[in-house]
């Protein structure tokens, strides 16, 4: 037998685009994967979509992030979102925004 603690697998993990945020706590991550054609030794493009879990809202369509595998969360839900690699420049400017906002209220 082994032990408890042995890694019984690594999980997978995706870098893409969220496409939509319009869902609470759930995201639409677009994931662009670039191979060659068998035959033809072509570079086709395919992007498939996933539904990621993200707990606290913070995640604007445009970023850049990182998903990885997890346990059914719901019928679709299979990915959660690891961490944000790259902020789209439209939450930055958000982001910045509600900061001015919180600073005027403070005053």
């Amino acid at each position: 037998m082994t032990d408890a603690t042995s890694v019984t697998g690594r999980r997978k993990q995706r870098k893409g685009t969220v496409v939509s945020d319009k869902m609470d706590k759930s995201v639409v991550v677009a994931v662009t994967r670039v191979r060659r054609h068998p035959l033809y030794k072509k570079s086709v493009r395919s992007t498939k979509k996933y539904l990621a879990h993200s707990p606290d809202n913070d995640i604007h369509a445009g970023d850049w992030v990182l998903i990885e595998e997890t346990r059914p969360l719901s019928k679709r839900k299979h990915w959660r979102v690891v961490e944000v690699l790259q902020r789209s420049e439209q939450s930055m400017q958000e982001a910045r925004s509600l900061e001015e906002e919180v600073g005027e209220l403070v005053e």
